[in-house]
């Protein structure tokens, strides 16, 4: 077997601690920052010049974790509009279990987070919802029903 597990999920942010900000009122953990630079990255992007500060936020049960990254250089490509709909091409969104997927859309709202459709209930298994981040991806919230 080549996978012995997923170790994270990549994001390239334009505002870093913004970012993580909001990634730590849904309830994950920052593990750490840095900087990352030099030809090890250049080689490892396909990129020339790379310099890149990262930050790096852990689930609260430790198996999963998002990189965010944020390019000093090269600089950033426009990906075009940031908010674009939900079929596009690509990675659509990062989802996540909560406890209360109400009070959790209200935490993240003064973060920039705006709903994509509504709160809905997918039979009587989960409430469901896409929100837009501040950095304009999509992040989906999970609450199981009991």
């Amino acid at each position: 077997m080549a996978v012995r597990r997923m170790d994270n999920v990549g994001i390239v942010v334009e505002d870093l601690d913004a970012t993580v900000a909001f990634f730590e009122e849904l309830g994950m953990e920052l593990e750490g920052r840095g900087e990352v630079q030099g030809g090890f990255a250049d080689r490892c992007t396909g990129l020339d010049g790379v310099h890149c500060d990262i930050a790096m936020l852990r689930t609260p049960d430790g198996h999963s974790r998002l990189e965010l990254a944020k390019y000093r250089s090269p600089e950033l490509v426009d990906g075009g509009p940031r908010d674009r709909p939900h079929n596009v091409l690509g990675t659509h969104r990062v989802m996540f279990a909560v406890d209360e997927i109400e009070d959790t859309v209200a935490r993240l709202r003064p973060h920039g987070a705006e709903l994509v459709g509504e709160i809905a209930r997918f039979e009587d298994s989960y409430l469901l919802c896409y929100l837009r981040s501040p950095e304009g991806f999509i992040v989906g919230l999970a609450e199981q029903l009991r």
